[in-house]
């Protein structure tokens, strides 16, 4: 990535090209976080990402998980997700692992209301499936503060990505 002094001169349009999708689709994180400029380090750029994504209230919160795709059936993804959905081999899954995984969607979505996040980076199939699987049990707040927790190691996994440009 461009030292900090780079970043710190980027204007808002290349930054948000940048790190707009660092939270799934929630570029306007990125935007409150441009104009908290300068930064003095990627760690406080990053600090200041994740500050506003902690602050979201809980409508900003639904939203944002709203916003990530499902696992392995959702046909437009951004990039990102693309990416790291293909990394754990999320698109060769065999005809009963998709119906599966498009089953756990659809309970899972019912259920709680938004889809079952996960960052993906270092998993496999057969990893997410018995996370989900595991997860699906959970209550509404348990489950709701996890994906919240996945959300921040997606930016994270992004973030050190952009960082090692």
């Amino acid at each position: 990535m461009k030292s900090i002094n780079n970043i710190n001169q980027l204007n808002k349009s290349d930054f948000l090209s940048v790190f707009g999708n660092i939270f799934e689709k929630t570029e306007w994180i990125a935007e409150k976080v441009f104009d908290l400029k300068p930064f003095k380090s990627n760690d406080d750029l990053f600090s200041k990402m994740i500050n506003q994504y902690e602050n979201c209230n809980k409508e900003q919160i639904l939203l944002i998980l709203n916003s990530h795709p499902e696992l392995a059936v959702e046909k437009k993804l951004t990039k990102d997700s693309s990416n790291e959905q293909s990394g754990a081999s999320l698109n060769e899954c065999t005809f009963e692992e998709f119906e599966e995984f498009k089953k756990l969607n659809i309970e899972y979505r019912t259920k709680f209301g938004f889809p079952f996040i996960i960052a993906v980076k270092g998993k496999n199939k057969n990893n997410i499936l018995n996370n989900f699987k595991k997860r699906i049990q959970n209550d509404l707040n348990s489950e709701f503060e996890e994906a919240k927790k996945q959300v921040i190691t997606i930016a994270s996994f992004r973030f050190k990505d952009i960082a090692s440009i």
